[in-house]
């Protein structure tokens, strides 16, 4: 069965007071949770799981021992379920899989008026708490979406599309005696449906393909034709959000902008297909610290492939408002091979752009 893609509406949120407390005590829970299953699926990894269903019926129990919520405990399941599947796909050692400095809550399915965390048209969400005793509460939690979100945000409540809701904590600690809680608000839907009420174009206004190179300081895309000629380059920076210390909500509202910038100029200069290097399937694995997986060594750079397959999701996600369609191709070869030097001597190309052009050359 195909597994249906999401959208992720992001709100930011701040609590002080009872109500951080409460938000942060159901945090710390849910992550000591989390790490109960993680170690007790470390203990059986050599035991046959026969599916999905098994596996959580497995572990169900540890997590709800520690936060008592159906909800709550299957999150946490499904959560770490997910690293096993991907670390396996990876080939990584699931032994030496850690969870990474993180806290957060949140729902295990989609669902119309999320239970333990719903979300009202406004952004703020009344949310179930749990205190370090047990003690369950429902406290609002205040929310409040920009311009485009707000629309959008309506749609979703008033249609009553289903969602997967939570809770990221992003910052905490006392200010003037009093304890706060900074994090996000998230909120899953149906990419269709997303994809219904944004999109900008139906159809492509060519048949070209456009090859993309994503770094973590630029987009650089090579168009050709069916043929495999050389049509157009072109390169989106974003270099100031590797600059230390430049906020991270900032950073990737830069490189949101700079997507659609690089979509619409693809549209508006016949692009029917872009064609992305497969991120393979890391996707999970991004709350995951992985301390001696084979997969990894000294000079890997894991935090800038997260990076980078966090860019690669984004164009592929937003690909379609312009009436794109998107193919994957193997990386291997489009940089540091004989045929990559050739290409950046014939056509006087930077490394970055003869790589996007071998990018789209592989997928015809």
């Amino acid at each position: 069965m195909q597994v249906q893609p999401l959208y992720t509406v992001k709100l930011l949120f701040n609590a002080s007071g009872e109500n951080a407390k409460k938000v942060l005590s159901t945090a710390w829970l849910f992550k000591i949770a989390c790490h109960e299953v993680l170690n007790k699926s470390k203990q059986v990894r050599d035991v046959l799981i026969p599916s999905k269903i098994a596996w959580i019926k497995m572990f169900k129990n540890y997590a709800y021992e520690l936060i008592p919520n159906k909800r709550y405990s299957y999150g946490v399941v499904y959560l770490i379920y997910g690293i096993w599947e991907s670390a396996r796909s990876l080939g990584i050692d699931y032994d030496n899989v850690e969870l990474s400095d993180w806290m957060l809550l949140q729902h295990y399915e989609r669902e119309v008026n999320g239970n333990v965390i719903r979300v009202y048209e406004d952004g703020s969400a009344l949310v179930t708490t749990y205190d370090y005793d047990g003690s369950k509460d429902r406290i609002l939690v205040r929310a409040k979406p920009n311009k485009g979100q707000a629309g959008f945000l309506r749609k979703i409540v008033e249609l009553r599309e289903k969602y997967m809701p939570k809770l990221i904590i992003r910052d905490y600690g006392v200010r003037k005696g009093k304890l706060y809680v900074r994090g996000e608000i998230h909120i899953s839907i149906s990419y269709d449906f997303y994809l219904k009420y944004v999109k900008r174009y139906n159809e492509p206004k060519g048949n070209l393909v456009g090859g993309i190179d994503v770094n973590s300081d630029r987009i650089n895309l090579a168009v050709i034709d069916e043929e495999g000629k050389l049509r157009d380059v072109k390169t989106f920076w974003f270099q100031e959000v590797t600059t230390r210390g430049y906020p991270r909500r900032k950073a990737w509202s830069v490189i949101g902008m700079k997507v659609h910038e690089l979509l619409k100029y693809a549209y508006h200069h016949g692009v029917s297909t872009i064609v992305l290097e497969n991120p393979e399937v890391i996707g999970r694995l991004r709350l995951v610290w992985v301390r001696n997986g084979k997969r990894l060594h000294r000079n890997y750079n894991w935090r800038v492939t997260i990076f980078r397959n966090r860019i690669i999701e984004m164009i592929t996600m937003k690909a379609l408002i312009y009436g794109l369609h998107v193919n994957y191709v193997n990386p291997k070869g489009t940089t540091h091979s004989r045929e990559h030097d050739d290409i950046m001597m014939r056509y006087g190309l930077d490394r970055h752009t003869a790589s996007a052009y071998l990018i789209a050359l592989k997928s015809i």
